[in-house]
């Protein structure tokens, strides 16, 4: 098998988004390279010569993260589901494990700062910009689900939203009221003017067109802080874990498990009324 032809058919199918494709490039260049240098052929991959690649990965001259040799992994692995079958993917974990890291969490009143800093007038693009914020704070959305949201997605009358997530999964998520506010604002007062032709998206730019992510980002530097908000503030408010999940499409529980380590202060509450010997 010519795995420099089985990397590039991987990485034109038409099922990978465009910023996965251009990590994957990268690191799949790096792989090939490595096959090239032990004269092996994809197909021949196995447990033993991924554990050698891991290790080469890992050595000190190339000093590359856990989370970086972990992705390239992952990237590997696709490219062989994609080229030889699931069947023959080599499934021993290899991976380092990485460092757990808490996600930095807003407060509520930073949230606000933030919000209210966004959009100080009446005019569209003020009133956009807040409902957007408002909007991914409210429902704990991803930057791209949020952008990728349509008008059909919004119902104001039973205050939810549509989300199209990760995967294709989909799912329903409860709206806020401030939210639900400054979204009928944003409909009645803001959008109308921006409107250009026969655009379905709910949030627009100044030209009329979908926004794409980095209108978030230049509102709010690193805008999944308000993901995160979501997840912790809902957790501190005493839901469950497992509803939370569910609330942010994780697919599994142990992606939402970090944010049981991000409010230790309500769990000391918690066990100094319930403990006998607190």
């Amino acid at each position: 098998m010519d795995s420099s032809r089985a990397i590039e058919r991987f990485l034109a199918s038409p099922g990978l988004a465009e910023a996965t494709r251009r990590a994957y490039r990268s690191d799949l260049a790096d792989f090939g390279r490595w096959l090239r240098d032990n004269a092996l052929r994809l197909d021949e991959v196995d447990v033993r010569a991924l554990a050698s690649y891991t290790a080469e990965l890992g050595r000190a001259r190339r000093g590359l993260a856990a989370a970086t040799i972990a992705r390239r992994l992952a990237a590997v692995r696709s490219l062989m589901r994609h080229a030889v079958g699931p069947a023959n993917v080599p499934v021993a974990a290899l991976a380092p494990r990485r460092p757990r890291r808490l996600p930095e969490t807003p407060t509520l009143a930073e949230v606000e700062r933030l919000v209210a800093a966004s959009g100080r007038g009446d005019d569209p693009l003020s009133l956009r910009n807040v409902a957007l914020l408002e909007l991914v704070y409210s429902c704990g959305l991803r930057s791209a689900e949020a952008v990728g949201l349509d008008l059909s997605d919004l119902d104001l009358d039973r205050e939810h939203v549509h989300v199209r997530g990760k995967g294709g999964k989909e799912r329903l998520v409860p709206l806020g009221e401030e939210a639900a506010w400054r979204l009928g604002l944003w409909l009645r007062d803001g959008r109308p003017a921006l409107a250009r032709g026969a655009c379905d998206a709910l949030f627009l730019s100044a030209r009329g067109r979908r926004l794409d992510t980095s209108t978030l980002r230049r509102l709010v530097a690193n805008p999944h802080r308000f993901r995160h908000a979501y997840a912790t503030h809902l957790l501190e408010g005493g839901v469950d874990l497992r509803t939370i999940q569910e609330l942010l499409g994780h697919a599994s529980l142990s992606t939402t498990q970090i944010y049981s380590h991000v409010d230790s202060r309500r769990l000391r509450r918690v066990y100094d009324r319930a403990h006998p010997r607190s």
